[in-house]
């Protein structure tokens, strides 16, 4: 069997020399300066609306591999919910001397470690936004997708005192890799570990002694990148961190099955969108009354806003509903929505996406 390095070196001799061309910024994001001794080499990038004060809340957002922060802000439609209603976006972004795909590195321990790499990058960057705009403290929430909701999860486990709440779109559980052929087993869905094993790793990745930010996991059940089994491990790990063992309210969002777990007061502590027919990316819905973003590489049009979803858990939204379609424990499952996939794949396509999420293949 061919090992990791010998797959590499085909897969990369097999794609053009040819550079892609640059896609123009986004005028709409400034760069945020001298925010710390910045130990990850990362770049920070900020969009205020005008109709930010303070006590405002802030929502720190991570590209996926081959993003920029401008990419995500225009496919997820984060600035027109800003927009609307006034809070200030944080976006970090990766490298290619870091990494050459712009992955976040969230299976490097060094990046992964409270005060080190890049994890402590994002905090510092956190922290200086926080202080310049006199955002509410307890308002500051985190979301990512792929390996920008790998590097989430790392943000809410070594600096869970920070956040109000995280979502990870088609992310894997903090702690479960800590070396690249770690990362493409866990991707794969590969060795995953025990939920308390999980759960034991956010707990000691920083002396945390309050409550746990809440969690918001969203996946595809089509995807071929990073395994869904992950969405399991993810929720396992956070409902351990929250002490659930009761079963989920269930019910369905524009089609798609939804869990919700909440604590005995009614507040949901950790939800589950399951995303029917979806491959790797961050969902949108392009038509309606919920249209944020645009669809593109890894944005993809499924009848439903990640975005505006995940918002409303947070209460950034005021008094906007969410309508749940409940179901019964022994209810028959919803048919699939049918979504567009890409056809004719090939293993090796297959593989090199694998690939690049991880930050192995250029």
């Amino acid at each position: 069997m061919r090992n990791i390095a010998d797959m590499i070196n085909r897969l990369n001799g097999q794609r053009s020399v040819a550079k892609p061309t640059r896609r123009k910024s986004n005028t709409r994001l400034c760069i945020l300066p001298d925010f710390g001794s910045n130990p990850g080499d990362l770049l920070a990038w900020m969009y205020i609306p005008k109709t930010v004060q303070p006590g405002s809340a802030l929502v720190v957002v991570l590209h996926g591999c081959t993003q920029t922060a401008a990419d995500y802000c225009d496919g997820s439609g984060w600035s027109e919910l800003a927009d609307q209603y006034g809070f200030a976006l944080l976006f970090a972004e990766q490298q290619r001397k870091n990494n050459p795909n712009l992955c976040f590195n969230w299976f490097a321990t060094e990046d992964t470690t409270r005060g080190q790499g890049e994890v402590c990058s994002i905090s510092q960057m956190i922290e200086v936004l926080r202080d310049r705009l006199s955002i509410d403290p307890a308002k500051i929430c985190v979301t990512g997708l792929s390996a920008g909701g790998a590097m989430a999860a790392a943000m809410l486990a070594t600096y869970p005192e920070m956040f109000k709440g995280g979502a990870i779109i088609a992310g894997l559980p903090y702690g479960s890799a800590s070396s690249i052929p770690e990362a493409f087993d866990r991707m794969r869905g590969h060795g995953l570990q025990d939920s308390r094993v999980l759960a034991d790793r956010v707990r000691r990745a920083s002396d945390h002694q309050g409550a746990w930010p809440t969690i918001s996991v969203w996946h595809g059940t089509a995807d071929r990148t990073v395994d869904p089994v992950n969405m399991e491990a993810i929720l396992g790990q956070w409902r351990s961190l929250h002490e659930i063992d009761k079963a989920p309210m269930k019910g369905t969002v524009d089609g798609h099955p939804v869990r919700k777990w909440s604590d005995t007061e009614g507040t949901t502590l950790v939800e589950a969108y399951t995303i029917n027919g979806m491959g790797h990316g961050t969902p949108l819905q392009q038509e309606g009354v919920h249209s944020y973003g645009s669809p593109r590489a890894f944005m993809l049009d499924v009848g439903i806003s990640s975005t505006w979803h995940i918002a409303k858990s947070w209460g950034l939204l005021g008094n906007a509903r969410t309508s749940i379609v409940k179901q019964e424990a022994n209810a028959a499952p919803q048919p699939e929505r049918q979504v567009q996939r890409r056809a004719n794949r090939s293993v090796s396509d297959v593989i090199e996406d694998a690939l690049r999420t991880a930050g192995l293949l250029k």
